[in-house]
């Protein structure tokens, strides 16, 4: 069966109407260039689960994480009818789940990276900069033989072994000031968080300022960004045993500097110069010590000290971002749910999806009131959509574009208060790690036999 008929067979059945409706920046010939990479998909016979189905599927596992997936199934009512099965069988979901896979879910995601967080950026730029942030985190994957020889883990001492879980090792590239996700790169969590960051490099785009964490400090990894790019800029703190030389004084606390080139990174990389110039700003904020930023914006008079050391800071709204994704999102769960590795890297790239659908919704509502998307309650905007999906579900479509409006409406009511610079928050662990043995697999009698 072609592709747009099956379609269309999937929407006279299951009213996939009602999530274009209320997902509607996610286009249907997106859906439709998504489906095509999969091969066996244009040709699909009649299923309960159709792949354009599986694909809003898992979309709600992202959305729905306190509910079983089946039971994702039935509320948004996904499956075509079937008089002598009103529920689909979990084998079912399982089969339907493998044979849609990950790359779908990863192009989605990926365009919409590409047309959302960049557009996003677009339009919140500082003295005609786009700001992103880059950073790393990980997420834990159920305890599989197949997903710890794929994943790996962190090694916690020859005494307690490997982490209880396996670890994907994840890097996003953040557009700061609403969120949006522009793109991700995850995988293993022995390969370091610079490796995968430097996959996401063609995705910066010219006229931009990427904000980094201290740990993505060398030569090797700031200057091929800066130079494959038009105005592509960088900056960071400076870590406790970073060298240079002074090479001129901007005012005070502020200074060109140039840093030699390690012999291994040059080795790594020959292009790489043997000294790289660099900007050093020294502030303090109150409450804190002393810090030094190290930024390739040399212009003083473009780019003021000051205005530097509050924007550095917003850096932080990626560590916003993941807390959202891992906390609100995930609720804090120990692990995400697939067991299989293909499983894994759909349900990551549905999971990042969702996050951007949520976060553009958030900023369609903050231009309509006038403010920054950060000012928007994402626990309230998570709610609210995971209500209205559940209505949309139940309801005929041409009744949702009002209720939409009234979603957003409603949504204005849960706008969070101005930031709060003068806060301070030291850093302290809030959860005691456990003195009880960690627990480990333990080897079936029979496992012999």
């Amino acid at each position: 069966m072609h592709l747009g008929k099956a379609l269309a067979q999937a929407a006279a059945f299951a009213k996939p109407e009602a999530f274009d409706k209320l997902l509607e920046q996610l286009p249907v010939e997106w859906i439709e260039k998504a489906l095509s990479l999969k091969e066996g998909i244009a040709t699909m016979r009649r299923r309960r689960l159709p792949a354009v189905q599986v694909i809003w599927l898992v979309l709600g596992m992202a959305l729905y994480r306190d509910r079983p997936i089946f039971e994702v199934v039935d509320k948004l009512n996904l499956a075509l009818p079937d008089p002598l099965r009103p529920s689909v069988a979990p084998s079912a979901i399982v089969q339907a789940r493998a044979r849609l896979g990950a790359e779908p879910m990863e192009w989605l995601f990926s365009r919409s990276g590409e047309e959302w967080a960049h557009r996003s950026a677009d339009k919140h730029r500082w003295r005609g900069l786009a700001l992103y942030g880059i950073d790393g985190s990980s997420l834990r994957v159920p305890d599989s033989d197949a997903n710890r020889q794929e994943f790996g883990g962190h090694s916690a001492g020859e005494k307690r072994g490997d982490s209880g879980y396996p670890l994907v090792r994840v890097v996003a590239l953040m557009a700061l000031r609403s969120h949006l996700l522009a793109g991700v790169r995850f995988g293993p969590y022995s390969t370091g968080e610079v490796t995968y960051a430097k996959q996401l490099w063609s995705q910066i785009p010219d006229n931009s300022l990427l904000i980094e964490d201290r740990g993505f400090l060398s030569a090797g990894h700031l200057v091929p960004l800066a130079r494959q790019g038009v105005n592509r800029h960088w900056m960071t703190r400076a870590k406790k045993n970073t060298k240079w030389v002074v090479i001129e004084n901007l005012g005070h606390g502020d200074d060109i500097i140039e840093m030699k080139v390690s012999s291994h990174a040059r080795k790594q990389d020959p292009t790489l110069p043997k000294t790289w110039r660099a900007r050093a700003i020294r502030y303090q904020r109150q409450g804190f010590r002393p810090q030094t930023l190290l930024t390739s914006m040399l212009d003083a008079i473009a780019y003021p000290a000051e205005e530097l050391a509050q924007i550095y800071h917003e850096r932080w709204e990626i560590e916003l971002g993941y807390d959202e994704i891992k906390t609100e999102m995930l609720d804090r769960e120990e692990a995400i749910r697939s067991k299989t590795v293909a499983g894994v890297k759909q349900e990551l790239w549905g999971l990042f999806l969702a996050y951007n659908l949520v976060r553009l919704e958030m900023e369609q509502i903050a231009e309509e009131a006038r403010i920054e998307p950060t000012r928007i309650s994402f626990v309230a905007a998570l709610r609210m959509i995971r209500d209205e999906m559940l209505w949309c579900s139940l309801s005929s479509p041409g009744a949702i574009p009002k209720h939409l409006r009234e979603l957003r409406a409603s949504l204005k009511r849960f706008i969070l208060p101005p930031r709060r610079p003068d806060r301070v928050y030291p850093r302290a662990v809030k959860i005691k790690m456990s003195n009880y043995a960690k627990k480990r697999k333990i080897p079936s009698p029979t496992a012999s036999i």
